[in-house]
């Protein structure tokens, strides 16, 4: 059974006013502090992000209760200081982003200037295991057309500087900005891979492998492929909930290579367009269906991503119905996105939909 992994950045928040608070070194040093032999959070490019990982699962309800005692822990380290944390993917009120020092972010703030300065956005990243790169690559070539759907799954990003943005998904869009960022052409083998990544090395224009921000890549540190398109979610249960969704789609990715089943020869300019669609429509409007990529209703694409995914959930112990009713729930009720306009148009207060916002980031 392949184990899964989730990154979450997490924003530092005034727990009266709302206000993103640029402490990450200082609740870091008190995390290290408390749980000396714990290695669960990292610093961000910004001093108001807070990011932690999770160990690998292969279970989806432990990997639910490692992602709450988390966000949890991220909240008592953060409260020790006078701030807590919001799982939002862009601050509903306005902000000043904070860039952190070390010699990596100096030298990408001169490279790439107001990119960075405005950068301040909140993503989730699941990590599924595969057997070789070049079953990940194969992969990575069989799920792009996929991508866009979970990023509207996971949409929680509405508001940019006080402001509605128009889009459920505003922090795809800024991260966009990055010349490394979006979606891929197909590679065909791990060798073509790896020599588009050298080749993009030798132009100078990124720094290291690390900043290869494919909306899925080979992870450099671990047997691996990240899926980077998911803004962080507000519920933990929707972030548990896109992982094993990740983990479908890959194992039936590998199927499919295994049987000799070539992947969908979408251009990356559909795949970008489609991308565009999710991140502003999210689950309200309509979505480009994977297989046609023709406007259909966010609730038909979702539906045709169970079926896809279906016998690789039913083979998981479980997954089926539990994928099955957190979509259920996530189209009734909505995804982050719609929460914090519901909230905003309830309260009339960009303050209070962060304090709420809170309070459901450390819910189950």
């Amino acid at each position: 059974m392949r184990t899964v992994g989730v990154e979450e950045e997490l924003l530092l928040v005034d727990p009266e006013t709302g206000e993103p608070r640029a402490l990450s070194a200082a609740v870091l040093a008190r995390a290290a502090q408390d749980d000396a032999e714990q290695d669960v959070f990292e610093k961000e490019l910004h001093e108001q992000m807070l990011e932690f990982a999770t160990h690998p699962q292969a279970d989806m309800e432990r990997l639910h209760a490692e992602i709450v005692r988390c966000r949890e822990e991220a909240g008592r380290h953060a409260g020790g200081i006078g701030c807590t944390v919001a799982a939002l993917a862009t601050s509903p009120l306005p902000v000043t982003p904070c860039i952190g020092m070390n010699r990596r972010y100096d030298w990408m703030a001169d490279q790439y200037g107001v990119v960075v300065h405005e950068q301040l956005v909140l993503g989730c990243h699941v990590h599924v295991s595969v057997e070789s790169d070049e079953e990940g690559v194969a992969v990575i070539d069989r799920v792009r057309p996929w991508l866009p759907v979970l990023t509207a799954l996971s949409a929680n990003s509405p508001f940019w500087q006080g402001k509605d943005s128009s889009y459920s998904s505003y922090r795809s869009r800024v991260w966009q900005r990055w010349p490394s960022a979006g979606p891929t052409e197909l590679f065909g083998s791990a060798e073509t891979y790896h020599r588009r990544v050298a080749d993009m090395l030798a132009t100078g224009t990124i720094l290291d492998e690390g900043m290869i921000y494919f909306d899925v890549r080979l992870s450099q540190r671990y047997p691996t492929v990240e899926f980077r398109v998911m803004d962080v979610c507000l519920h933990a249960s929707t972030a548990a909930l896109i992982a094993t969704l990740a983990r479908a789609l890959v194992e039936t990715a590998a199927r499919e290579w295994r049987e000799g089943r070539e992947p969908a020869g979408h251009s990356v300019s559909l795949l970008r367009l489609a991308a565009w669609r999710a991140a502003r429509s999210g689950l309200t409007e309509e979505l480009l269906h994977p297989a046609t990529m023709r406007r259909m209703p966010a609730e038909t694409v979702v539906r045709a991503l169970l079926e896809h995914v279906g016998d690789a959930l039913a083979a998981e112990g479980g997954d089926l119905d539990r994928v099955r009713d957190g979509i259920a729930e996530l189209l009734r009720h909505g995804n982050g996105a719609r929460v914090q306009r519901e909230l905003l148009e309830r309260t009339g207060s960009l303050r209070e939909v962060v304090t709420e916002c809170v309070r459901r980031t450390q819910a189950a």
